[in-house]
């Protein structure tokens, strides 16, 4: 006969309490291992890029994914507008300005396998400045006369005039690092040196990154594994990704008016930063009557810029009265210029020979800030008697067709995201048709000096000269609105440069 011993309950009580907190504790261990996991980043982006080589074309969604994730270059930019080394960690420029010699970082491969050295860097710069070059900044590197690579970590820059901004130009996407067996392929299979390589691209859908396991730059803990960039056009639909969890953040929401939904949210931050995105209604300088200052003057006293900018931005900007930010070295703030007055508006108007206003049409892309504001600047134009009409554009293909290259136009309205990027009033051609000769001579003066003062100095009359002569209707610069996961770390708030830099993002474990 078997015998049962009574089972002890107080041995029973203790068995289950203990298998119940080795399994909570497994649990929360489990918990908080797949927290700091998390490695992946589902980043939304308004405009999908037309290609992934921002050295052939210049539309900055371009850069905004691959510049400083996939391709890197002789220097950065980083988040407060500096010149930091990269590819190239020292640098020497000669008294006069003519010579610039840089020491190269060593042990550095493409994503395939490359190697850079000087003999890489002299060829990006060569296809850069080349004759046959469609670099969309070609303009950077016009000085570089000739390249020496006196050995593979050495790069040589001789050029024919001193050039301030040549630094400063070199962190920009357009002066990235390109592989010379695959640049060709660049536009939709990039390698670059960076901390993320290509994956996949889903025309019209997204863009997959992956983590570079390779990469060069030792100093630097890469946390993401897989960074997907969405492409959403649609705010509403951007604000339902945001919210349903699709999308972890939006660095360039573009929605202002729908910031506001965001508050009390448990999971979402709302950031309000800077950005270099100057909205201007630039005109065609050339045609009638544009062609009159006169006009043109009229046109910005027509404008009351604080209510376009609750009409076209929810209030959310700052106001302009130049081709420059207020984070931008020697800003002036020129709004009282030409402020705004309608009676002294109509006044100029008849003055000009247009007594009874005339009519025109304005080509408008499809981003949000474009035919809102328009639509603002409609009204105010028919108080002075001027008839806007306004002609959507799509944007890029067509409007790049019509106003950047065939400069058939009288007017259009565009953010102009370059930093710095006063000179291209000097540009020629370029589609405001403009030319100023004493403007011209003081943007070569500003290439001519590394002093900082100075230039200032000089940047300041350039403002002035622009904020009087108006080439382009100056409005309001456009804030980097944000929205994203509370335990995201390391985006930029600010852009002194378009981009989306992932290298020290990770999630708060």
């Amino acid at each position: 006969m078997t015998k049962f011993s009574r089972p002890n309950l107080g041995d029973i009580a203790r068995r289950l309490a203990f298998g119940t907190a080795l399994s909570t504790g497994l649990l929360m261990m489990g918990l908080t291992q797949a927290q700091a996991a998390k490695t992946a980043l589902n980043l939304g982006m308004s405009v999908e890029p037309t290609g992934l080589d921002p050295t052939i074309a210049a539309p900055v969604a371009i850069g905004q994914v691959t510049w400083q994730n996939i391709f890197e270059g002789l220097v950065a930019i980083d988040e407060s507008g500096k010149i930091v080394p990269q590819l190239a960690k020292s640098w020497e420029i000669s008294p006069d300005g003519l010579t610039y010699t840089f020491k190269l970082q060593s042990g550095v491969k493409f994503h395939d396998g490359q190697t850079f050295d000087s003999t890489t860097a002299k060829f990006t710069l060569d296809r850069a400045r080349g004759a046959d070059s469609v670099n969309p900044q070609k303009r950077f590197f016009a000085t570089i006369v000739s390249i020496d690579t006196p050995d593979a970590e050495t790069l040589v820059l001789h050029l024919s005039s001193p050039t301030g901004s040549l630094l400063y130009w070199l962190g920009w996407p357009s002066s990235v690092m390109v592989g010379p067996k695959s640049s060709a392929n660049d536009k939709t299979t990039p390698v670059g040196t960076g901390p993320f390589k290509f994956s996949v691209w889903a025309k019209g859908d997204h863009v997959d990154l992956m983590k570079n396991p390779d990469y060069w730059n030792k100093s630097v803990d890469v946390k993401l594994e897989k960074v997907t960039f969405r492409f959403i056009s649609d705010p509403q639909a951007e604000a339902a990704a945001l919210k349903a969890g699709d999308v972890d953040a939006f660095p360039e929401f573009a929605a202002p008016e729908l910031m506001n939904s965001f508050e009390g949210d448990a999971r979402l931050t709302t950031k309000i930063g800077n950005t270099e995105l100057k909205v201007v209604a630039g005109m065609n300088n050339t045609r009638k009557p544009f062609d009159d200052k006169r006009v043109r003057q009229a046109l910005m006293m027509a404008l009351d810029r604080k209510t376009i900018i609750e009409g076209a931005w929810s209030g959310l900007g700052t106001a302009i009265g130049s081709h420059y930010t207020p984070n931008d070295p020697g800003y002036k703030d020129l709004t009282g210029t030409l402020p705004y007055d309608a009676a002294k508006a109509r006044a100029l108007l008849a003055e000009a020979g247009y007594p009874n206003g005339f009519t025109f049409t304005i080509k408008t892309p499809q981003m949000a800030y474009a035919p809102r504001s328009a639509q603002v600047m409609q009204a105010m134009f028919a108080d002075i008697g001027v008839t806007m009409n306004i002609d959507p554009t799509e944007f890029p293909a067509k409007w790049v067709q019509d106003v950047f290259t065939g400069r058939n136009y009288d007017m259009t309205i565009v953010a102009h995201a370059e930093p710095m990027d006063i000179d291209i009033y000097s540009r020629d051609p370029y589609y405001f048709n403009y030319k100023n000769s004493a403007f011209n001579e003081l943007i070569k003066k500003i290439q001519l000096t590394a002093d900082v003062s100075e230039q200032n100095k000089l940047y300041g009359e350039a403002q002035s000269i622009l904020a009087e002569d108006v080439p382009a209707l100056f409005l309001f610069v456009m804030p980097k609105l944000g929205v994203w996961d509370k335990k995201l770390r390391g985006l930029w708030e600010n852009e002194p440069i378009p981009s989306n830099v992932l290298t020290n993002v990770s999630w708060e474990g």
